[in-house]
């Protein structure tokens, strides 16, 4: 990515404006003689695997990343509320059930919408989403997966709670579906492959490729940050937000060492890797498409120009998309205010209107 004086004052200010928090610097700065510690989780998945890359590559040095992989991200949020993590990689649907809970984590980034990897499959003898009705499907409950199939279900003329969610990660969805104790189910890769390998008959019926997942973005990533880091710590946080970027280009300009790089983080087959982010770093070879900062920026509406997925400013139709639904599965009880932030950027030498969102 070529950082402009633009896109570098950009860097240094969106993750303040965005998330609301204070302009309060850090106890102890951070440099490269003196690298700060930065508390970060993930499951292990390939589209959180870049904070390999940008520690193994130390491309921030100020930074010290201390990553750990914890599979139940709801395990994350709450070890973000009681300060004891620092930024987490997750599905970016926990924005609105935060904000609803006064659970103090902030959204400060979409990282990645899914381009493929995500799949709804019908077990051997679901001809249709109206053979569905009472049977049992794998979802993550509170999840995007769950999003997912609900709005599938009504497109294909089923009320999304004429049939029984089962809360399973994904080994266990696997193992549910090729049993049959599940009938269908939403799996990302590399487990949906999994399922078609081994479940003679099973089928996709649905992909996050088709256009109105797409368009929407509705299944992507983000990253999070805990409420008081942002506070207490913006100068790191900002750091923190540069290094996850600074990974996706490294990813871009040299995929093959950094698909080695994520694999061995994640203990995971390089074949693996390759299926959800893709072999050339080109971004649309794989299962996702991981955004570079610009894109991010466009995504979150704080940059002009179109991201590669829906319109500038996306973040905001997606969460009114999530919470609309979070409302209807009864996991929200109402919607939640929007807040907007103006700032002005130079920008050689004009004057460009940014603008930031956080939520609250």
């Amino acid at each position: 990515m070529k950082i402009t004086p633009c896109i570098r004052l950009i860097l240094a200010t969106s993750c303040l404006f965005l998330t609301g928090c204070s302009k309060k610097e850090v106890a102890a700065e951070a440099t490269k003689s003196n690298p700060q510690t930065v508390k970060i989780s993930l499951f292990s998945w390939p589209g959180y695997a870049f904070w390999f890359i940008a520690k193994e590559k130390n491309l921030v040095p100020e930074l010290d990343l201390d990553i750990v992989i914890i599979e139940d991200p709801y395990e994350s949020f709450g070890q973000m509320a009681a300060g004891k993590l620092d930024v987490s990689s997750s599905t970016v649907e926990y924005g609105p059930i935060a904000a609803d809970q006064a659970v103090p984590v902030k959204l400060v980034t979409y990282t990645n919408p899914s381009y493929g990897t995500d799949k709804i499959i019908l077990g051997p003898g679901i001809n249709s989403a109206t053979d569905l009705k009472g049977k049992e499907v794998a979802v993550l409950e509170g999840g995007l997966t769950q999003i997912y199939m609900g709005i599938w279900l009504e497109e294909n003329g089923v009320k999304f709670d004429e049939v029984k969610y089962s809360n399973l990660i994904m080994d266990d969805a696997v193992a549910a579906m090729v049993s049959g104790k599940v009938a269908a189910g939403e799996f990302w890769e590399p487990f949906g492959g999994k399922v078609l390998s081994s479940l003679p008959g099973s089928r996709v019926v649905a992909t996050s490729k088709d256009p109105y997942f797409k368009k929407t973005a509705l299944l992507g990533d983000g990253m999070y940050m805990s409420g008081s880091f942002l506070e207490k710590k913006p100068e790191l946080a900002k750091l923190t937000m540069k290094a996850y970027f600074n990974a996706v280009q490294f990813w871009k300009e040299n995929p093959k060492e950094a698909n080695e790089i994520m694999a061995k983080g994640l203990k995971f087959s390089v074949e693996d890797v390759v299926t959800v982010v893709g072999a050339d770093g080109s971004a649309t070879d794989g299962g996702i498409y991981p955004f570079n900062y610009e894109e991010a920026a466009r995504f979150m509406g704080v940059m002009e120009g179109a991201p590669p997925f829906g319109a500038n400013n996306e973040i905001k139709s997606h969460w009114k998309l999530t919470n609309d639904w979070w409302i209807k599965f009864g996991t929200v009880k109402k919607n939640i205010r929007w807040r907007l932030v103006w700032i002005y950027l130079p920008l050689n030498p004009l004057l460009q209107k940014v603008s930031s969102r956080f939520y609250s």
